[in-house]
């Protein structure tokens, strides 16, 4: 990581208390001072000054049209936080009782992944996930065609944030 003189490193803490993201702050770093770091820099960086990014307010998200059936196995990139709703057809779990969804963290990280951990949905079905250097979520280790319940996925979104969020992410 590039050293950075006093008056830069209270810049960026001031950039952050101001609402700037972490692309922001590795953005102005670049055009202003030539510096430049990868995003994890930035983000020890930001750590390092002692400034505490801050979360954007979600915007009002519209529901996603039902998955295509030519969709194959394959989550959808474009999909909000990485993850398409489930089909239709899948059968919520049993007693009609609350979502049961478990998600943890990896103490090491996989290959090619920024944060990594497990997934066990509702039906017991588990999967390994991951979110990637551009921030996209990944699903590996499911059987071919399964489709996680609409609910689940929701419950898997939620824990994931809180989980990451909790861990400093």
């Amino acid at each position: 990581m590039a050293d950075l003189t006093e008056a830069q490193r209270n810049a960026v803490r001031q950039w952050v208390e101001g609402g700037a993201s972490l692309s922001d702050v590795q953005r102005r770093l670049k055009d202003e001072w030539g510096v430049s770091l990868t995003y994890m820099d930035v983000r020890l960086l930001t750590l390092d000054v002692g400034a505490q990014v801050k979360d954007k307010p979600e915007a009002k998200k519209t529901p996603a049209p039902p998955p295509d059936a030519a969709a194959g196995d394959e989550l959808a990139d474009d999909a909000p936080e990485g993850v398409t709703p489930a089909d239709a057809s899948h059968e919520p779990p049993a007693g009609g009782g609350p979502v049961s969804v478990s998600v943890s963290l990896d103490r090491l990280i996989r290959p090619g992944s920024m944060v990594s951990g497990d997934v066990t949905f509702s039906d017991g079905k588990k999967a390994r996930w991951m979110l990637d250097q551009m921030g996209r979520l990944g699903l590996d280790g499911v059987p071919a065609g399964y489709r996680p319940a609409a609910e689940d996925v929701r419950e898997f979104q939620v824990q994931l944030q809180k989980l990451l969020a909790s861990k400093g992410y």
